[in-house]
């Protein structure tokens, strides 16, 4: 359930962008809080730095609670992708998000390690979405991490973010 998540974290983020060999590194952090309508919010802050500098960037999405399970949104309400443990898929516009959410206890959270700025994460509506598992992500003590593959003609980076708590 997205109510484990309540509190902050922090997270650090890898992007390599493979068309150009490019590597961006971000960190920051990440609060979980109670929304109205039972959504938790997820706002991240944090550095983006490149070869260029570094600069500050945020970013809203939503846990939203449904009929088929908890889903994440957009600021503005748009249907990013279900919450769930496993793999995902996103639709923007002709690129393809692929994800996988990965909590300390699914087979592939490994080092439950290193989630997104706003360098690409933005798209399409709830026709372009999937899933390949149907189990909510699990979160604890250690951390969790999502991994994005984003390919397409206007998009082709993987971005990693793994997100730690803050003992307070």
């Amino acid at each position: 359930m997205p109510s484990q998540l309540l509190g902050s974290w922090s997270f650090t983020r890898s992007i390599a962008e493979h068309r150009t060999g490019a590597r961006y590194r971000a960190h920051g952090t990440a609060r979980f809080s109670p929304a109205t309508g039972g959504r938790v919010r997820w706002f991240e802050e944090g550095v983006l730095t490149t070869d260029g500098g570094s600069r500050p960037f945020t970013r809203t999405l939503f846990l939203v609670p449904g009929a088929q399970g908890w889903t994440v949104t957009f600021e503005d309400g748009r249907f990013f992708h279900p919450w769930v443990d496993g793999r995902v898929t996103h639709l923007c516009g002709r690129d393809t998000y692929r994800g996988d959410i990965a909590g300390p206890q699914s087979s592939g959270a490994g080092n439950c390690g290193t989630q997104s700025s706003d360098t690409g994460i933005h798209g399409a509506g709830s026709s372009g979405t999937g899933v390949d598992q149907d189990r909510e992500p699990a979160s604890c003590d250690a951390g969790w991490q999502i991994t994005w593959t984003v390919s397409g003609p206007h998009k082709d980076y993987t971005m990693t973010t793994g997100y730690r708590p803050i003992t307070e």
